[in-house]
């Protein structure tokens, strides 16, 4: 079947430094090509470079015979390419109705139709299983809810060719999967899809292909049927990765030391109900539930970025109040689930944003000023600690570096601090195998000098393989607390339905 998407020769550098290498690419109507690659491997690099947001500097793109070279993200989307990015572009003031038609809302007179839009969206939600209404402002959703509406936006618009950028890193299992049932049946369709995940085995299940790049050149192309999750990890990282998971001494029990986070009967309306749990020293607690339980929102209280209602947080037995400035000089710290939203300062250089938390611990009492060669000396540890690629240069701004490498440096800053309880929302999204395996390996070693370690993730297998306990939340209720003994998928899956199940009950009695 003749491709309807090829790439020849392409080649992209930055600041000098080569991203893409005389790469070759190949989608044909109707295939699932799945793209896998370190992070830094140009992987985004070409998705911005096909939806419009970037020129190549050498090589051509042909769309169904035709030359293809969009100047813009519009550009684009008239040609038939859609792009659902890593990084969120939507409106959190507009309503999820008016997110999903924005690209061209139906008219009569020269008004928009209103019942028309809702309905459209209201089709468009359910093909993606995502249930909320219409009318919802998407600021009110939730990061993996937000990832759906993404991806439900671009169903809205007539694409020939559909490019994927991790687009399962906030959904629960059930979302996936409804995601992965849709992108087969667009593929039916004859729609032409690339798929790029650092889930390795999802793309090897639900591809037809798969090409693998390693620093910006195409290392291996061929069905997914003729390779295996080592060989993908060998081919991308030029290493094998022999265990992902750190091995870590849970004979002790859950309560390896003295409380130091001790969250009591925390309410916040229509978010948060009565939540207590501890954390003790040298724990790695987790955190799971579904998109919509209200890990998130109890994230942000603790940091106090939302205020709750009722209920109290003490740290090292002592109440933790104020300002989010005022409890991060307590001792907290919070990754946030959205690096792009608040976890970043795009324009600035890597070295600045590793930096930004802990700045003020640098700073002489009296003049102010900075005490540079010390704060460097710190930079640098942590950069080898993080594993971040030799080649990269502290003074290079973030916006230029890969989602995975941006998500590094978010977690390096708070390191950097040394607080006693850090926060970790959705840590390893969008890292590549590699760098999960040294993240899992940081976070043990924070957790080992004695500091406690909130996990929330939507990825059970991550939970069970980093904690030493896991708790479960649901509709805001916190409904299952299993030790590292009792860790079995099912339960802690049942626990994650438990609000959803009693809600026809509850419903009843109203």
């Amino acid at each position: 079947m003749t491709p309807g998407l090829t790439i020849r020769g392409l080649e992209k550098s930055f600041h000098t430094i080569p991203v893409l290498k005389s790469l070759d690419l190949d989608v044909a109507p109707g295939e699932i090509l799945g793209l896998v690659g370190e992070n830094g491997a140009g992987k985004s690099t070409l998705m911005n470079i096909l939806g419009g947001h970037l020129h190549a500097d050498a090589g051509a793109i042909m769309l169904d015979g035709e030359p293809y070279r969009p100047d813009s993200a519009r550009a684009a989307l008239r040609c038939g390419l859609g792009l659902v990015h890593q990084e969120l572009e939507l409106f959190p003031n507009l309503s999820v109705a008016e997110n999903l038609l924005i690209a061209g809302f139906p008219t009569f007179a020269g008004c928009i139709r209103r019942r028309q839009v809702e309905q459209t969206a209201a089709r468009l939600l359910q093909q993606v299983g995502l249930e909320c209404s219409p009318r919802t402002l998407l600021g009110h959703l939730s990061a993996g809810q937000q990832q759906l509406v993404e991806f439900a936006r671009v169903l809205a618009t007539d694409f020939r060719i559909l490019l994927l950028d991790e687009p399962t890193t906030s959904l629960s299992r059930r979302e996936t999967d409804t995601l992965y049932a849709t992108i087969h049946a667009l593929a039916q369709a004859g729609k032409g899809i690339i798929l790029i995940s650092h889930q390795i085995n999802d793309v090897l299940t639900h591809c037809d292909r798969i090409s693998i790049l390693r620093d910006g050149r195409l290392v291996h192309q061929g069905p997914t049927q003729e390779i295996d999750v080592e060989m993908v990890i060998q081919k991308m990282t030029g290493r094998t990765v022999t265990q992902l998971f750190p091995q870590r001494d849970r004979s002790k029990g859950a309560h390896v030391g003295r409380v130091l986070l001790d969250v009591q009967s925390i309410s916040q309306p229509r978010t948060l109900s009565s939540i207590s749990f501890q954390i003790h020293s040298g724990e790695i607690v987790g955190l799971f539930g579904l998109v919509g339980a209200g890990r998130s929102e109890l994230a942000r209280v603790l940091l106090g970025l939302d205020r709750c209602k009722e209920g109290r947080v003490l740290l090292e037995g002592q109440p933790v109040t104020g300002s989010p400035r005022r409890r991060i000089q307590q001792g907290l710290g919070l990754v946030t689930e959205s690096r792009r939203a608040d976890g970043i300062l795009a324009e600035m250089s890597v070295s600045e944003n590793l930096s930004l938390v802990a700045l003020p611990r640098f700073c002489r009492p009296v003049t102010g000023s900075i005490r540079q060669p010390e704060l460097d000396r710190v930079v640098s540890i942590t950069r080898q600690q993080l594993s971040l690629q030799s080649r990269l240069n502290d003074q290079q701004p973030m916006v230029t570096l890969s989602g995975g490498n941006q998500q590094k440096i978010v977690v390096g800053k708070w390191l950097i601090n040394d607080p006693k309880v850090l926060i970790l929302d959705e840590p390893s999204r969008g890292i590549d195998v590699g760098a999960k395996a040294d993240l899992y390996q940081l976070v043990q070693r924070f957790a080992d000098q004695g500091r406690g370690v909130l996990a929330i993730s939507s990825d059970l297998e991550e939970l069970i393989g980093i904690c030493d306990r896991i708790l479960v939340m649901s509709l805001g209720h916190l409904t299952g607390e299993f030790q590292a003994d009792e860790f079995q998928r099912e339960l802690i899956a049942k626990a994650a339905f438990a609000m959803q199940l009693s809600e026809p009950s509850h419903r009843s009695r109203k």
